[in-house]
């Protein structure tokens, strides 16, 4: 892989990357070139965060939970799903052990029975699973101005006020959107969006009616920077928070002296805020810099604006180009670890945005956010807190005639 340029040498170096060149200033941020570093490696050296790693550890399940979740709820006539079918799809929801263990693992979630009538074993959502999706979905229905708010703040950071639907279909669930968005959101709102043909066969583009003005949106660091200068032990000049983020470490993690100066410094370094219009781009250090401050400042308004101030890289990198972000996303988030954090559990690449998290948890939680985290709450549970002997041998038994007639099923497939 060829090298690649670099931001930031103080921020890099701390995550165990090698440089080559000097300091053309000692109080100026230059650009380096990465030597012999691959993307795969430059994510291998990041500092892990040990509390969202066993965050990470447990959404893993969560996930592939909330997939077998969505198929049985297809169905509203009769909320179920056979085994038979799940068994087929075990691979594509990395069910590694199959699916009657997977559904055995969480009997607080799914509940196995057998159909006479049909001669299946069948799987449909618990009581309390079902009572963690009403809350969810009434939490979703009452919060749907909110989600307007926020569609019209995405399409606010691009300059063209237009985004792809279906980078807005990535992350759909991210953004607190109802199922039927397109309906109950887009077309509910016709004096606010908008959506018209791309330059693609079969793509639409959702854009900000012309009317709609974008003028007066703050963005969250923003607010984070009034309450920071209004305290009364705020030690930090008025000056420096005017370009300031907010950053945060895990514990273990040493700073180097190097590092904290380059930190300040980028702090105070200048930039066009999310929702400004910006300037012809500048191929001087000064204005790469300065781009790539930008870059930042728009990520983290993306994430806060998220549910659960997390998204996995590969959907926000859906919006790169319709945002004027020229980097590379995941390097953007590696760069800055203590205004991101970046998790690599579950095959899957997933930033979290540090300062809205406190031991593992929003430090402000919202309704929708809320019924999720209830769900996730049954994940951890597990096996535990089962009630009497009897049921447990009820659901052993289910999950035994689930078994036997998967591996049947199996028997039946394999070649003779």
């Amino acid at each position: 892989m060829s090298n690649r340029v670099c931001i930031k040498r103080g921020l890099l170096t701390l995550m165990g990357v090698k440089f080559m060149g000097r300091l053309e200033h000692p109080t100026r941020f230059s650009m380096y070139v990465r030597s012999k570093t691959t993307s795969a490696q430059y994510v291998a050296s990041r500092f892990r965060d040990p509390t969202f790693e066993k965050l990470m550890e447990n959404y893993k399940n969560l996930v592939k939970v909330i997939s077998i979740q969505d198929l049985i709820l297809a169905n509203p006539k009769n909320p179920s799903v056979s085994i038979d079918f799940l068994s087929n799809l075990s691979q594509k929801l990395h069910l590694n052990r199959g699916a009657t263990a997977f559904l055995c693992k969480f009997p607080h979630i799914f509940h196995i029975y057998y159909d006479h009538s049909k001669l299946k074993p069948f799987c449909r959502l618990t009581d309390a699973a079902l009572g963690v999706t009403r809350q969810e979905a009434v939490a979703i229905n009452a919060s749907l101005p909110v989600v307007v708010e926020r569609l019209v703040r995405i399409l606010s950071m691009s300059a063209s006020r237009m985004v792809p639907l279906r980078a807005v279909f990535k992350v759909w669930k991210e953004l607190g959107l109802p199922d039927d968005f397109e309906d109950s959101v887009i077309s509910a709102n016709s004096g606010v969006f908008q959506l018209c043909d791309g330059h693609e066969q079969n793509t639409h583009l959702l854009k900000l009616v012309d009317g709609v003005s974008s003028n007066g949106i703050r963005a969250a660091v923003e607010d984070w920077r009034v309450v920071e200068c209004c305290k009364e032990d705020c030690s930090v000049d008025r000056m420096e928070m005017q370009f300031s983020f907010k950053h945060g470490y895990p514990p273990g993690m040493r700073l180097s002296k190097n590092f904290k100066a380059k930190v300040k410094e980028w702090q105070r370094l200048p930039y066009v805020g999310p929702y400004e219009v910006p300037g012809e781009k500048k191929k001087s250090k000064a204005g790469m810099m300065a781009m790539e401050k930008r870059a930042v400042s728009i990520v983290h308004e993306f994430l806060s604006l998220t549910v659960e101030k997390m998204v996995e890289v590969e959907k926000i990198s859906q919006f790169r180009k319709w945002f004027g972000i020229d980097l590379n996303v995941r390097d953007l988030f590696l760069d800055h670890p203590g205004i991101f954090y970046l998790s690599t559990k579950g095959k899957k690449h997933t930033v979290f945005l540090r300062e809205a998290y406190e031991r593992g948890c929003l430090i402000e939680p919202n309704p929708v956010y809320d019924a999720r985290r209830r769900l996730l709450d049954l994940v951890v549970l597990g096996r535990r807190g089962l009630p009497a002997v009897n049921s447990k041998l009820e659901d052993s038994s289910s999950c035994g005639e689930a078994r036997q007639e998967e591996n049947q099923q199996r028997h039946c497939l394999s070649p003779s």
